[in-house]
C-alpha cells in the first residue's frame, strides 16, 4: 500500500465541501492509498539525520462533519513516503521559503515531493507572469512610489496588489481620478519598504476571471470563471464571486499549453492558471484550487486526472 503525506494547514481549517487538497485525500484514499497530514512547522531535520515531519496517519470517514480520524501519530522520515504533497497556501514569505529547503533536503534524501520545491521557490505566484509578456496585461514590479505614479499616469485606469496576498487580498482599483492613490501605495508598499505589482485594468474582469488547472503540463477541459458580484472588483471565491464553469476555450487551450510546455519539465505538477480575458494574471503554484467547483459543475473527474498524473511519477511498487 502506497504513503502520501500532505503538507498542508491545519486538517479542523478544511472547509471539505469545497477544499481541493481533501478531494485529493478521498481520491488517493478511494484508490486504496494510506493518507498522512503534518503541518510545515512540524517538519524536522537533525544534523547528521533526515529530514522528519511529525505526521498523522488519517483515515477519511464519509463525514461531513467529523471527516477524518486519526489512526495514529508519529515521527517519520519524508523519505519514506511514496509521495510528499506540499499543500500550505500562502503566504509565500520566509517561512515557507524555509520549508522549501527542508523538503529539497528530503528530496536528496530520496523524498518524492509534489511540487518541486525548487520549482515553488523559483516561481512566485505573481511574479511568475512576467515570463510571459505575450499573455500579459501592462505590469510593473516595484517599491517605487514615483513609478507608480508615472505607471498611473501612462494607463489611468490599474490595479495594485502585494506579492505575497492571496485570495484577493490586498487589491486595489484606481481609476483616472487617482483618487487615494498616494495612500494606497503608501499601505501596500510599506513607504517604500516592500515590493508591489502594479497592472492595467482588464474590463474582461466582468465576464470573469477563469481558474485554468494545468496537471502534467495539459490542460484540464473545463476552466472556472469566477464573476465578481455586485460593485466588487475581485472575482476571487474568497471575496465573494461566483465559480462558473465553463469548457475551455481554443485560446484558454493556447495559452495554458503554452505555460504548462514551459513550467511542467521544472518540477510544477500542478499549476493554476489565471486568466483575465486573454491576459494571464497569476501563476498559481504552491496550493491550486477549484478542483471541486469544476467537477460538481461538470461531472469531469479533476482529482482523478491528478491522481493519475501523480501515479505515473511514482516510483514502482
Amino acid at each position: 500500500m502506497k504513503n502520501i503525506l500532505f503538507v498542508a494547514d491545519p486538517l479542523d481549517h478544511f472547509k471539505i465541501y469545497k477544499d481541493t487538497t481533501f478531494s485529493m485525500m478521498r481520491e488517493a484514499q478511494r484508490r486504496g492509498y494510506r493518507i498522512a497530514a503534518c503541518l510545515p512547522e512540524e517538519l524536522q531535520w537533525v544534523s547528521g539525520g533526515l529530514v522528519t515531519a511529525n505526521v498523522q496517519q488519517i483515515t477519511l470517514t464519509g463525514d461531513s462533519k467529523a471527516w477524518y480520524r486519526e489512526d495514529i501519530r508519529e515521527s517519520k522520515a519524508l523519505k519514506d513516503f511514496d509521495a510528499v504533497l506540499m499543500r500550505k497556501d500562502p503566504p509565500f514569505d520566509a517561512e515557507y521559503i524555509y520549508a522549501t529547503h527542508l523538503l529539497e533536503q528530503a528530496e536528496r534524501e530520496g523524498a518524492h515531493v509534489v511540487n518541486k520545491p525548487r520549482a515553488l521557490r523559483d516561481h512566485p505566484e505573481k511574479l511568475a507572469i512576467m515570463e510571459f509578456p505575450q499573455f500579459t496585461t501592462p505590469t510593473l514590479v516595484t517599491r517605487s512610489a514615483q513609478a507608480v505614479r508615472d505607471f498611473h499616469a501612462e494607463h489611468g485606469d490599474i490595479i495594485l496588489k502585494p506579492l505575497d496576498g492571496m485570495g484577493g487580498m490586498g487589491i486595489f482599483r484606481v481609476r483616472q481620478d487617482a483618487l487615494n492613490l498616494g495612500s494606497i501605495v503608501e499601505t501596500l508598499n510599506k513607504n517604500g519598504a516592500e515590493t508591489i505589482m502594479v497592472q492595467r485594468f482588464v474590463p474582461d474582469i466582468v465576464q470573469g476571471d477563469k481558474r485554468i488547472l494545468i496537471i502534467a503540463g495539459e490542460p484540464a477541459p473545463f476552466v472556472l470563471a469566477r464573476i465578481p458580484q455586485g460593485t466588487e472588483v475581485r472575482g476571487n471565491l474568497a471575496a465573494g464571486g461566483k465559480g462558473v464553469a465553463q469548457p475551455l476555450t481554443p485560446r484558454n487551450r493556447e495559452i495554458a499549453e503554452t505555460v504548462g510546455r514551459a513550467l511542467a519539465p521544472r518540477g510544477l505538477l500542478l499549476i493554476g492558471l489565471d486568466v483575465i480575458g486573454d491576459c494571464v494574471t497569476e501563476i498559481n503554484v504552491t496550493s491550486p484550487t477549484c478542483f471541486q467547483e469544476i467537477t460538481e459543475q461538470t461531472g469531469f473527474d479533476v482529482p482523478a486526472m491528478f491522481i493519475d498524473a501523480l501515479e505515473k511519477t511514482l516510483r514502482p511498487a
